[in-house]
């Protein structure tokens, strides 16, 4: 009983803490349902949520992130490296499960050094990551030359395309991610000494939390995710592309920041996260729906962007 009332309470605060996007989410699901006829259809209900799930795991990663109060600004770039590398293993005679490995931990790696430079250097996320994004996206373009790499493996398309029951495969495996990093998040010593760095460093070193080793898992979790977005995104495409992913960070940071993280650090659910993908997903794909320019919907996004954050100072002002 004890149980299901504390459920009940979560529930009404996630609400009430998310009632803004909420209310926004279901303005903008009505406005698409009445001024486009093909909104609604199965169809395009499956091509939305399986072209999101990419961003979903970047928005996750970057929530990770922006709790401890940093930022990663190369999960594009490492969407790009990975989709390439995995591709280019597959290619070379290396078994799919195997190339899907290898570029996780590439991801795994990247978000490593990251998190090592931020933790143990004292620079600047934003400057670090600012970097490693331009690093990533040169050597995914030298290892290809600049050109698509078409995959040979049949199989491994099959993850980015296929269906089980109807419903993309990608969809299953945002699912089961998204389980796992929220019980990370909310059921582990690691979740709350997450929370505890975002919304004070200093009293989380004086309370005997391991800043630096926490910040290393943080980023190292990000890295992993944009990279399992990548192999996703290569099976999609049916390619590696050193293109792929550039500018996604934009829409990760957006998805969270919409979802109720704090840019400032402390505050973030995976709950709102996911209804900022939502947001996210569903506005480019009514935009197309309504034959939307694509110049005009970068201006749309970052509209978006910085509302999202402005929103995100002023709520932190009224604490």
């Amino acid at each position: 009983m004890r149980q299901n009332k504390l459920t009940n309470n979560q529930g009404v605060r996630f609400i009430k803490d998310n009632l803004g996007i909420l209310i926004g989410f279901v303005a903008l699901f009505t406005f698409l349902s009445i001024f486009s006829d093909n909104f609604l259809s199965g169809s395009n209900m499956l091509s939305v949520l399986r072209q999101i799930c990419v961003n979903t795991l970047l928005a996750v990663g970057m929530t990770f992130v922006l709790i401890v109060g940093g930022i990663d600004l190369s999960v594009g770039s490492v969407v790009g490296l990975t989709g390439v590398t995995a591709v280019l293993m597959m290619n070379a005679g290396l078994p799919w499960p195997l190339a899907i490995l290898v570029s996780l931990l590439l991801g795994a790696a990247v978000g490593l050094i990251n998190g090592s430079i931020i933790a143990f250097t004292g620079m600047p996320a934003f400057i670090v990551t600012l970097s490693t994004m331009g690093i990533l996206r040169g050597v995914a373009y030298t290892l290809t030359n600049g050109r698509s790499i078409p995959c040979e493996n049949d199989i491994f398309n099959i993850i980015g395309n296929g269906k089980w029951l109807g419903v993309p495969i990608p969809i299953y495996i945002v699912i089961f991610v998204l389980i796992i990093v929220a019980v990370i998040l909310y059921r582990t010593r690691f979740g709350r000494r997450m929370y505890a760095i975002g919304g004070n460093a200093n009293a989380a070193v004086f309370s005997g939390i391991k800043v630096k080793g926490v910040l290393l898992r943080v980023y190292v979790i990000s890295g992993v995710l944009a990279a399992l977005a990548g192999v996703i995104l290569a099976s999609r495409m049916y390619s590696g592309q050193p293109a792929a992913g550039q500018s996604y960070e934009s829409d990760a940071i957006a998805a969270a920041v919409l979802g109720g993280t704090s840019f400032t650090g402390g505050i973030g659910t995976v709950g709102g996260t996911v209804i900022g993908a939502l947001v996210i997903g569903f506005l480019g794909n009514g935009l197309n729906l309504l034959h939307i320019p694509s110049y005009p919907q970068m201006i749309v996004k970052g509209i978006v962007i910085i509302l999202a954050v402005g929103i995100d100072i002023v709520k932190r002002k009224k604490l």
